[in-house]
């Protein structure tokens, strides 16, 4: 890799994805190089509707479709089918988020697509996966986050269970995706043989429970809502001070006995039920009346000065804004600016890790609906003009006009 290149040029993604799980994996994908042909019908995808708007576009849509490419075809007429046969053989991934059954139904289901390409690596993200008692039940993040115990994991232990504040399963789901196609193009590149990867967002999501999973396994106990703490450790959590609240993690011993002193109060660190990080769990709640009466008395900035000084591990309490325009986030470039003549002044994201010697992750628009569709035919198939009329015609674009430049 030269340092004008970056990892995935010349990988060539059809995206069949809507809403936000297969969108965000191939946006993600196109972040670094991969030319992710996004194939609609012809009212879109649904994520063009949905709010919030700017000057006619979708804050969601534009997010999670950056940089790529869009095409037109009406997967119910015949000749669109053959087109998407006729692109997979100039592909290296395809990656769709129907029902199970549904692409096998249309006719671009993984066996009829790797019979034009038998070295396709063929992604299918789906609710509860192609498999199972449950494989064809929709899935939305919130039924996710209810079934696979991060709901009931989540809350105040006196109050009921509680969604996320982010669509987290969706968002999961589209990394572990992201993740499986580069997995599985790295394995047809050894092998020469395509496969079809079958990704469910309440499988990723269960895998992502990470320490409530662990504990299941050593306990036999689902994990337990518990607040703005952690369930395991003490005093690892959100507590108040002055004028608001501050995060604080102490993990060990080392760490409790720098708080203890911080706080002006080292016979803490002496205190025979504060010795473990499994008796302060214990004595959560004491600790807690401790390191509130001693930072009620400062402003959340002067608490988290003093702890950091000492080397405890703390942090204020930021929105979303105040994240994005950080000086941490502005130095490690999370958002770009983007030319778009429909979004002045437009930022978007960018997949957030860093390659060395690789050129700039790719930033560009999300596309206008169908703004790709003659020139990709025309490049990728040699279509005519002739023949894109033909197809016009024939009704293979739809019945609703489309932007072809």
């Amino acid at each position: 890799m030269t340092p004008d290149s970056r990892p995935l040029d010349g990988i060539r993604i059809l995206d069949f994805t809507r809403v936000l799980a297969g969108p965000l994996s191939t946006a993600l994908l196109a972040d670094l190089g991969a030319e992710v042909i996004k194939i609609e019908p012809p009212h879109g995808d649904d994520y063009r509707a949905i709010g919030p708007m700017k000057n006619g576009q979708s804050a969601l849509f534009t997010v999670m479709n950056r940089n790529k490419k869009s095409m037109v075809l009406d997967l119910k007429h015949p000749d669109a089918v053959a087109l998407v046969r006729e692109l997979a053989a100039h592909a290296d991934v395809v990656v769709e988020n129907f029902r199970p059954g549904v692409a096998e139904r249309l006719g671009i289901g993984p066996d009829a697509l790797m019979r034009q390409n038998p070295k396709l690596v063929y992604v299918s993200v789906s609710g509860f996966g192609q498999t199972g008692p449950y494989a064809h039940r929709p899935a939305y993040d919130i039924i996710v986050q209810a079934m696979s115990g991060l709901m009931e994991a989540t809350g105040d232990p006196e109050g009921a269970p509680t969604l996320v504040g982010e669509a987290v399963s969706d968002v999961v789901a589209g990394l572990f995706a992201s993740w499986a196609t580069l997995a599985a193009l790295l394995q047809t590149q050894r092998t020469g043989c395509g496969q079809h990867v079958d990704v469910a967002m309440f499988d990723t999501t269960l895998s992502f429970l990470a320490t409530s999973m662990a504990r299941f396994l050593f306990t036999g106990k689902p994990a337990r809502r518990v607040g703005n703490r952690h369930p395991l450790s003490a005093p690892f959590g959100v507590y108040r001070a002055q004028d608001g609240h501050f995060a604080l993690a102490v993990l060990n011993k080392k760490l409790f006995d720098a708080l203890a002193a911080a706080m002006a109060m080292p016979q803490l660190a002496h205190e025979p039920r504060f010795q473990t990080d499994e008796l302060r769990s214990e004595q959560e709640p004491a600790l807690r009346a401790l390191i509130e009466q001693w930072a009620g008395a400062l402003p959340v900035e002067e608490v988290v000065r003093r702890l950091e000084a000492a080397g405890v591990p703390a942090a204020p309490i930021w929105n979303i804004a105040q994240a994005v325009d950080s000086p941490q986030a502005q130095a490690r470039e999370l958002l770009r600016a983007v030319h778009d003549d429909r979004l002045p002044d437009l930022r978007l994201p960018t997949q957030p890790v860093r390659f060395n010697g690789a050129a700039p992750n790719r930033v560009e628009r999300a596309p206008a609906l169908g703004e790709h569709t003659h020139d990709l035919l025309a490049g990728l198939l040699g279509c005519g003009l002739d023949k894109l009329a033909e197809l016009r015609e024939a009704g293979a674009f739809g019945a609703t006009p489309t932007t072809t430049h």
